[in-house]
C-alpha cells in the first residue's frame, strides 16, 4: 500500500517523497509517506490524487486532517499515514528528525 501511495504522489509531482518504515517503533502505523508540494493548490492535488487512486483500489482513508491553507495535510489509511507539507512547514515540523530511528525504505527527489 505504501509504495502505491508513493506512486500516486509522484503522479501529482510531489517533491522529496520519503517512505519510512515504522515497524517496531510505534503501533500508530506501519509506515509514513512524507512529501512536499510547492503551493496550496498542489497540496490539495496530491492529497486528492492519493485518495482517488486508493479508492480505485478499494481502499478508503480512515481520516483526513489539515487544509491546503494550513500548508500541511494528513491522510490516514491505518497502516500508512501520509503527510503532505509545503517545504517550510516540512522543515519546521521535522518529522524525518523526529522519526530518525525509522528505516528509510524509499526516497524520491
Amino acid at each position: 500500500m505504501a509504495r502505491r501511495i508513493v506512486g500516486l504522489a509522484e503522479d501529482k509531482k510531489a517533491a522529496d517523497i520519503l517512505l519510512l518504515d515504522l515497524d517496531g517503533l510505534t503501533t500508530l502505523a506501519d509506515a509514513f509517506v512524507i512529501c512536499s508540494g510547492g503551493s496550496e493548490r498542489q497540496l490539495e492535488s496530491i492529497a486528492d490524487g492519493i485518495v482517488r487512486g486508493m479508492r480505485e483500489d478499494g481502499i478508503r482513508p480512515i481520516g483526513q486532517e489539515g487544509l491546503p491553507a494550513s500548508h500541511w495535510m494528513l491522510v490516514d489509511f491505518g497502516d500508512v499515514i501520509v503527510h503532505i507539507f509545503t517545504p517550510p512547514e516540512r522543515d519546521y515540523y521535522g518529522l524525518e528528525n523526529h522519526w530518525s530511528e525509522a528505516k528509510a525504505i524509499l526516497r524520491v527527489q
